[in-house]
C-alpha cells in the first residue's frame, strides 16, 4: 500500500510538474496561430490516444459509448470545455500572459471546491472555506486596483473547473473520456487546419524542417501527463492530490517571472500574495490529515 501511494504521489507529481513547465513548449510555437496550435492539438491529441486505446485493447469501451445519447452528448459538452481551456492558455503563454495563466491555476482547485459545495452539496473543511475566501478577495481587489478584469485567469480558473464538474456525470473510464472528447472536436479542428493552410495562415511557411515535428508532439504532451496523472490519482488519498496541485500553477508563475521575464507589478503581486496566503490555509489542512493518516 505504502508503495503505491510513494508511487502514484511520483506519478501526480510529475503530471503537475509537466503542466507547469510545458509553457516553454507551447510558446516555441508562438509564430503559429493559437487558434491553429490548438486545432492540432486536439488532432495529434485524438490521435495519440487512439494509438494507446488501440494497444491496451479497449476499443470495445468507446464502442459502448455510441450506444448511449447521454454520455456522447456530456463527451460533445466536455469537448467544448476542455477545448476552451486548451485554447485559452496557448493563447495566455504565447502573448505574455503566462502569470495569468498561473493565476487561473490558483484559483481552479478553488472554484471546483466551490462548485462542489454549491452544486453537489459536498462540505468543504474550515480552512478549504478560508482559502475560498482569500481567492475571492484576490479577484476583488485586482479588479479594485487595476480595474481591469482577469479574463484569461477566469476562463482557464472557470473552464477547467465547470470541464470537471460536467465530467462527474460521465460513466467512463479516463482515457476512453478523453478520446471521445478530442474525438468530438477532431471535426472543427481539421476543418480549421485546412482553412488555415488554404488561406496561408496555418504552419505552412512559419514552421521548417523539424519544427513541424512539434505538431504532433502536441498529441503526445498533451496525453503522457494526463494518463500519468489518472493513474497515479487512484493510488493517492485526496489530501496528497490537494497539495500536489499547487505544483502546476506554482511552477508557472516562475517560468513567467524568471523565464518569459514578465512584468509583475505591484498590484498583480498584492493579489497573488493573497492568494498564495489563502493557499495555506489549504495545504496545512492537507498536511494535518497527511499526519493524522500516518
Amino acid at each position: 500500500m505504502k508503495t503505491n501511494t510513494t508511487k502514484g504521489s511520483l506519478r501526480v507529481a510529475l503530471a503537475y510538474a509537466s503542466w507547469g513547465v510545458l509553457t516553454i513548449f507551447w510558446n516555441m510555437l508562438a509564430e503559429v496561430d493559437s487558434v491553429y496550435v490548438l486545432a492540432q492539438r486536439i488532432i495529434w491529441s485524438m490521435v495519440f490516444m487512439g494509438v494507446y486505446m488501440a494497444a491496451i485493447h479497449k476499443w470495445q469501451e468507446i464502442a459502448e459509448v455510441f450506444k448511449s445519447r447521454r454520455n456522447l452528448a456530456i463527451c460533445f459538452v466536455c469537448g467544448i470545455l476542455i477545448t476552451i481551456n486548451w485554447g485559452v492558455y496557448i493563447f495566455a503563454v504565447n502573448s505574455g500572459h503566462v502569470l495569468d495563466a498561473s493565476l487561473g491555476y490558483f484559483l481552479e482547485p478553488v472554484l471546483v471546491g466551490g462548485i462542489g459545495m454549491l452544486v453537489f452539496r459536498e462540505r468543504l473543511s474550515l480552512m478549504e472555506k478560508i482559502t475560498f475566501i482569500f481567492a475571492m478577495a484576490s479577484l476583488v481587489y485586482m479588479i479594485a486596483a487595476t480595474r481591469t478584469f482577469p479574463v484569461l485567469a477566469v476562463l482557464i480558473a472557470g473552464s477547467f473547473a465547470i470541464y470537471g464538474a460536467v465530467k462527474k456525470s460521465l460513466e467512463l473510464t479516463p482515457h476512453t473520456s478523453l478520446f471521445m472528447e478530442t474525438l468530438c472536436m477532431t471535426p472543427f479542428a481539421l476543418l480549421f487546419v485546412a482553412y488555415a493552410d488554404v488561406n496561408g495562415a496555418g504552419s505552412i511557411g512559419v514552421l521548417r524542417g523539424a519544427q513541424f515535428l512539434l505538431l504532433p508532439a502536441c498529441g503526445v504532451i498533451t496525453s503522457v501527463p494526463l494518463l500519468m496523472y489518472n493513474r497515479g490519482v487512484k493510488e493517492i488519498p485526496y489530501y496528497i492530490s490537494g497539495i500536489l496541485m499547487y505544483i502546476n500553477p506554482t511552477l508557472q508563475f516562475l517560468m513567467g517571472l524568471l523565464y518569459f521575464h514578465e512584468e509583475l507589478d505591484k498590484n498583480r503581486f498584492i493579489a497573488f500574495l493573497i492568494i498564495w496566503v489563502g493557499v495555506l490555509f489549504t495545504v496545512y489542512d492537507k498536511v494535518k490529515m497527511m499526519r493524522s493518516a500516518k
